[in-house]
């Protein structure tokens, strides 16, 4: 297993810390607010914080001419197709049951790794395909028996994690000869561009001020999601083989479920345990590093 510095340690604790909280804060965002919305106001906001970073680091902003368009498919499965999704998601679901399904995203990884990119799949792989799986049959289930529930967040949550495990397989195969940091802004304002389009095509006539509580979501998600954690994730999965994330991965929906508990007061079913339990160990299945065998 490759050894963590302590920068890339530091990157991986502030980056679970930062995107396991924003599951409540997504949900107070999009509380009584178009969520598409929402996003491209984080996202105007955002962006510019992003394109300082890089101006105080000295990172250039050029990417050759050559490879727009395999920064263009970068930008779609890692940042088009999750946000629309996952953030709509968000307001259908409890944000710890988003956060769970969002983050079913190794499995998919895992498996698209063995499908088209030549990976090996070992055996225990195969179980913590199979644990995810039964995690997700069981929130399905209790959306499905619930009156009030929302299947349709679900399929929408597992069609984003598994856009966002495609875009992650690009991303490590990615040879754009530039700083990730320049890959991460252009992907980043060209999200900026579609998600406005959306939100004025979808949701002009919902258009309202939005809260104090509302704002708070949008400058945290400026900040904190869009002006660091999304680099962060960027360079991780570019710079370190996929076993060098696997304790934050572990720890963001967990941390999603509690904190949504915790600070919104929802209310977790023995469903939402399970699922959690399942989710931790199918992830821990597929990227923990397996012993090498020494002869």
């Amino acid at each position: 297993m490759q050894t963590l510095s302590s920068r890339q340690w530091t990157i991986l604790v502030l980056l679970t810390l930062v995107w396991g909280i924003n599951w409540p804060i997504l949900k107070i965002g999009v509380t009584g607010f178009p969520p598409l919305t929402f996003r491209s106001l984080c996202l105007w906001l955002g962006t510019p914080v992003l394109g300082l970073a890089l101006l105080v680091m000295k990172v250039p902003f050029r990417i050759p001419r050559a490879h727009w368009r395999e920064l263009l498919v970068l930008a779609v499965f890692n940042m088009f197709i999750w946000h629309a999704l996952i953030i709509i998601a968000v307001q259908a679901l409890s944000s710890g049951r988003a956060a769970i399904l969002g983050y079913t995203m190794p499995m998919f990884s895992a498996l698209l790794g063995a499908w088209f990119f030549g990976d090996q799949l070992a055996k225990r792989s195969w179980s913590g395909v199979a644990a995810a799986s039964l995690g997700v049959v069981l929130l399905l289930w209790h959306e499905l028996a619930n009156l009030s529930g929302r299947p349709t967040g679900v399929l929408l949550a597992l069609a984003a994690a598994s856009t966002w495990a495609l875009g992650t397989q690009l991303l490590r195969r990615t040879r754009i000869p530039v700083p990730t940091l320049s890959i991460s802004f252009w992907m980043t304002l060209m999200t900026t561009a579609v998600m406005t389009v959306l939100a004025l095509f979808f949701e002009a006539d919902q258009w309202a001020p939005p809260s104090p509580a509302n704002w708070f979501a949008i400058v945290f998600n400026a900040v904190l999601v869009f002006g660091f954690a999304h680099a962060a994730w960027f360079y991780l999965a570019r710079s370190l083989p996929p076993v060098a994330s696997t304790l934050s991965v572990m720890l963001i929906p967990v941390l999603g479920v509690f904190s949504g508990a915790w600070w919104l007061g929802e209310v977790l079913h023995w469903q939402d345990w399970a699922a959690v339990a399942l989710m931790v160990a199918s992830i821990a299945c597929v990227l923990w590093p397996q012993k090498v065998s020494r002869v």
